[in-house]
């Protein structure tokens, strides 16, 4: 009994670890490509290869924003930013007048 459930555990452990996979680049492409294909561009067409670059801006500023959100958090949990004060309380010019 207590091997099966051993064995369930980490069969269920497998499956949501599996779930966790990034895309490929290749993967990453071709679902770009089939979004702008969806959205009525034509393959090799200047437009259909703006709407590829907008979708690649649109990714790096997303990261970029996760990141300083990230960073933020952290700068927070450890005390406040290391520059000026928190957002909340006491706004930070007064206490340089």
């Amino acid at each position: 009994m207590r091997t099966l459930a051993l064995t369930f555990v980490l069969a269920a452990t497998a499956v949501g670890l599996s779930a966790c996979q990034t895309m490929s680049p290749e993967e990453r492409r071709a679902a770009d490509n089939t979004q702008c294909m969806s959205y009525g561009f034509k393959r090799g067409t200047d437009a259909f290869a703006t709407c590829l670059q907008r979708i690649d801006l649109e990714r790096q500023a997303r990261a970029r924003y996760d990141s300083d959100m990230v960073m933020m958090d952290m700068s927070y949990s450890l005390g406040g930013p290391y520059y000026g004060g928190p957002y909340y309380g006491r706004p930070y010019y007064r206490r340089y007048r």
